[in-house]
C-alpha cells in the first residue's frame, strides 16, 4: 500500500477527541496507537485488542507521525541570565 493510501486512513472529526487525528473515523486516536507502540506493544497485540483494526492502520499511524516530524523545525531556546 502506498503512502497516499495509508494516510487516507487517518482522518479528523471535530466531534471526536476535539479533532485529533483518528483511524478511519473511529474513536481510536493515532496518538493512542503510537503510545502503545512506544510502550513496547507489538503490532499483533494491538491488532488483537481492536478486532476492526488492520495492519495498514498501524502503518498509517507510523507514516503520519513520520510526516509530522519531517516538517518539524527546532529553534534554539535562549534564556536571559
Amino acid at each position: 500500500m502506498n503512502e497516499k493510501n495509508l494516510l487516507a486512513r487517518i482522518t479528523s472529526d471535530k466531534n471526536i477527541f476535539g479533532g485529533k487525528p483518528i483511524i478511519r473515523g473511529r474513536r481510536l486516536a493515532v496518538e493512542h496507537i503510537l503510545g502503545m507502540l512506544a510502550a513496547g506493544d507489538s503490532m499483533e497485540t494491538i491488532l488483537e485488542g481492536y478486532e476492526w483494526l488492520e495492519k495498514e492502520d498501524i502503518l498509517a499511524c507510523l507514516t503520519y507521525a513520520q510526516k509530522i516530524i519531517a516538517n518539524e523545525r527546532i529553534e534554539p531556546l535562549t534564556f536571559a541570565a
